[in-house]
């Protein structure tokens, strides 16, 4: 990821989760409020309900990948983080792949940009 750097603190998470805008579809739920910088700061989250570390490390490595091939279209000085719903279990990566951009759309962090095609 180019132009994005990790979240990593817990108090980070939890600042994202009590202040930030939020938007919720079938598959994931995001979480997003400004953070003054020139970059962008993400943070992925897949609890133990979806399964067991194969299954949890698949749906991460998704939503980063996802987040990845659209990382130019988002604009820049914002903190983020994606939390994966159970369903996203047994989602396709295309499923995933709408979820996060229809609630980036909810969030007015891009403007009805298509999904990439692979």
């Amino acid at each position: 990821m180019k132009f994005t750097s990790s979240l990593k603190k817990n108090h980070e998470f939890k600042r994202l989760y009590n202040k930030g805008k939020n938007a919720a579809t079938q598959c994931v739920v995001v979480y997003c409020r400004r953070n003054g910088s020139a970059a962008n700061r993400l943070g992925v989250t897949v609890s133990t309900k979806i399964g067991g570390a194969v299954q949890r490390n698949l749906v991460r490595r998704r939503i980063k990948e996802i987040y990845r091939l659209n990382e130019h279209s988002l604009p820049a000085g914002y903190d983020i983080v994606i939390v994966a719903r159970v369903r996203s279990r047994y989602a396709h990566y295309r499923e995933i792949e709408a979820s996060v951009m229809s609630a980036f759309r909810k969030l007015s962090l891009v403007q009805g940009i298509v999904p990439s095609v692979r």
